[in-house]
């Protein structure tokens, strides 16, 4: 969910099937691949590029130009801040951390906190726009990162297709089938972005979780109804019938910060859940699957045959963190 105070309400990251123009989720993920095309030759070690290219090279829109960015973050993480800082860098900005941050010194926030109440709390006084890096409730900037990585490897999931001859493919817009998404693992802020939003895609979702964890709120599931996505969503909680036609397979950690106290009776109920080649042959996943995961991650969510194998997306989706959140800099 991405907060706009100056319009008084909050959007995710999909919209409706009744929008009339481009959803602001795929102009972000349009825009996005511009900004990687752009960007990424300014990236390269002095030297490598050749003189003529070298000439042509264009910078990335300068939008943030003597603009500031402040960077809230209650909860760690090293991809989130990396990116944050890196991509205001690009557009001519610069990212302040909260230890220098004064009111009124910067012209938007972007914030990774505890609970969703502190995100709407800052929203409140500040006149400028709050991203929502990361809450307990959503993390809208992963499941972009997700969606540009699904895009860019639409020909994966289209056998009669292949990438563009184009020596920018990986820039390349690409339309992406109906895929069947498969989550395994914590009903936590990572499901309850998906959940939101891969239907109003075109996709279908299918979500397994031990009834142990199985806790969504009445705010998420009212959502899910609102949005008419309840409609291409299967619940249930075992893994094998979970994956069963699955083009994609997503698994999250199962000892989210601050559920440390709770380790060993979370590990006890998620045990058959690790994601594993065994695991999608025997329930029936598509013979091309692929795996996704926002990291870090641990051995017992996913064995390493998978995560470093060739179905494994893990890296570039963790790459395209840093040029979705550019995106919505810009």
């Amino acid at each position: 969910m991405l907060v706009y105070p100056r319009l008084g309400h909050t959007l995710h990251v999909a919209c409706p099937p009744s929008y009339n123009t481009t959803p602001p989720a795929v102009q972000t993920l349009r825009r996005s691949l511009r900004l990687k095309k752009l960007s990424k030759p300014w990236l390269e070690p002095q030297g490598l590029l050749p003189a003529k290219k070298v000439q042509k090279l264009r910078l990335p829109p300068q939008s943030l130009f003597n603009k500031t960015a402040a960077l809230l973050f209650s909860r760690r993480s090293t991809r989130m801040r990396l990116a944050a800082e890196t991509s205001a860098t690009l557009l001519g900005g610069r990212a302040l951390d909260t230890a220098r941050v004064i009111g009124g010194m910067c012209q938007g926030i972007f914030a990774r906190v505890g609970a969703h109440s502190e995100i709407e709390e800052l929203a409140k006084p500040f006149p400028a726009p709050v991203l929502n890096a990361l809450s307990d409730l959503w993390h809208p900037t992963q499941i972009l990162a997700d969606l540009l990585t699904l895009h860019e490897h639409a020909h994966l999931f289209s056998p009669n297709s292949s990438p563009s001859s184009s020596s920018h493919s990986e820039y390349t817009w690409q339309d992406l089938r109906p895929l069947t998404i498969t989550y395994v693992g914590d009903t936590n802020n990572i499901l309850n972005d998906m959940l939101v939003t891969y239907p109003r895609f075109g996709h279908t979702l299918r979500v397994a979780c031990p009834p142990f964890v199985q806790h969504h709120s009445p705010s998420i599931l009212s959502r899910i109804q609102e949005l008419g996505c309840d409609k291409n969503i299967w619940w249930g909680t075992d893994p094998r019938e979970a994956v069963k036609g699955a083009d994609v397979v997503v698994t999250d950690t199962w000892i989210s910060m601050g559920q440390e106290a709770e380790k060993a009776e979370r590990l006890k109920a998620f045990e058959g859940y690790q994601v594993t080649e065994a695991l999608c042959r025997e329930g029936g996943a598509n013979p091309d699957w692929k795996f996704m995961h926002c990291l870090p991650r641990k051995q017992n969510e996913v064995d390493d045959e998978v995560f470093y194998g060739p179905r494994s997306l893990v890296f570039p989706e963790a790459d395209n963190r840093k040029w979705t959140i550019m995106a919505l800099f810009e």
